[in-house]
């Protein structure tokens, strides 16, 4: 009797978080068959962008506790998350790049958009002199969880403002080397490719979700977070995962049996102009932080969020679409208390 090989999915997480861990990580979430399922020949770009969100998602719980007591509680119940979208936040100058970085949140378009990702919309975050863009998956958009990238304006903020960011950002590394770049060009023109070429890209891809600047003085961390908490947040935090979103049935319901148990939630659902999409989260959980000559304090981290999403009688599918409203009340997080 033949024996299947492992699916594709359960071999790349293998490689990079390790076999327990990879397993432990497939176990957390909900995963469409056509993607837990793929085996033998090349690795397609649903699978591989599938194997990334797993393994940021990984990434995520290890730094944010209560998240990761949250699922723990729902695997054990015999549940699994549904991963709905996972987010980050970039730097814009005025003009150029974020030091070795592309500008703002183009170094992460030129990752997702290889893997059969695409701008779904764009949104404005004006009372954080921000903007965030939505990307969603070509092939399967309703299983493969979306990135909602966000940058920051600079140049919103004064000249002092300006010199201060540059001073920080500025010190950016760009951590893709060209293999992982040739195997991303690779999945753009060939929509798959080999598995072992696809194991040596996935922790290279993986790495660029983090901090890639130099530690910043205090001096610079408070001047960024006078005017921009969202700044401050990206100087210690830089690119990782801001937060990690858990698709649920009714968010409202499930923020009030949370704060019933004692849980750190948020004390407003927000809701969509449209009412079709709600979200809450639970507050950030602290980190300790090193400044720049070995100073350290507790900071806000990332966080874990929930969100529930109905149908668009317009198209008859689930809405997919985000909220500017939404998103800035989200944002709030991580604001220090």
């Amino acid at each position: 009797m033949s024996i299947d090989p492992p699916a594709h999915l359960e071999t790349l997480l293998a490689g990079t978080l390790g076999a327990e861990a990879g397993t432990a990580g497939l176990a957390r979430l909900a995963t469409d068959a056509r993607l837990a399922g793929e085996r033998g020949g090349a690795v397609s770009r649903a699978t591989f962008a599938m194997a990334l969100n797993v393994t940021l998602f990984a990434d995520l719980l290890a730094r944010v506790p209560s998240g990761a007591a949250y699922v723990e509680q729902v695997v054990a119940g015999g549940g699994r998350v549904c991963l709905d979208h996972g987010a980050l936040r970039t730097i814009r100058f005025a003009a150029g790049p974020t030091g070795a970085l592309p500008a703002g949140e183009s170094a992460f378009s030129r990752l997702l958009e290889p893997l059969g990702y695409r701008m779904a919309a764009l949104y404005p975050l004006p009372a954080l002199k921000m903007t965030g863009r939505a990307y969603c998956h070509r092939d399967l958009p309703a299983a493969i969880p979306q990135f909602f990238v966000s940058e920051l304006h600079v140049e919103a903020f004064d000249a002092d403002y300006d010199a201060v960011a540059k001073r920080v950002f500025g010190t950016s590394r760009d951590p893709v080397p060209a293999e992982a770049l040739a195997t991303l060009a690779a999945f753009a023109r060939d929509g798959s490719v080999p598995l072992a070429q696809a194991m040596t890209a996935l922790p290279a891809v993986a790495a660029a979700f983090g901090r890639h600047h130099d530690p910043c003085s205090l001096a610079d961390y408070e001047a960024l977070r006078a005017q921009s908490a969202e700044a401050a947040w990206i100087a210690t935090e830089g690119n990782a995962f801001n937060h990690a979103t858990d698709r649920v049935d009714d968010v409202a319901a499930l923020a009030v049996r949370l704060r019933t148990a004692g849980w750190p939630i948020k004390d407003k659902v927000e809701v969509s102009a449209s009412g079709r999409v709600r979200q809450t989260a639970l507050l950030a959980d602290p980190v300790e932080r090193v400044f720049a000559g070995g100073e350290r304090r507790s900071v806000p981290g990332s966080f874990y969020e929930f969100i529930s999403r109905a149908v668009d009688p317009a198209t008859g599918a689930l809405d997919l679409g985000f909220d500017s409203g939404n998103a800035t009340g989200i944002f709030a997080m991580t604001r220090p208390a």
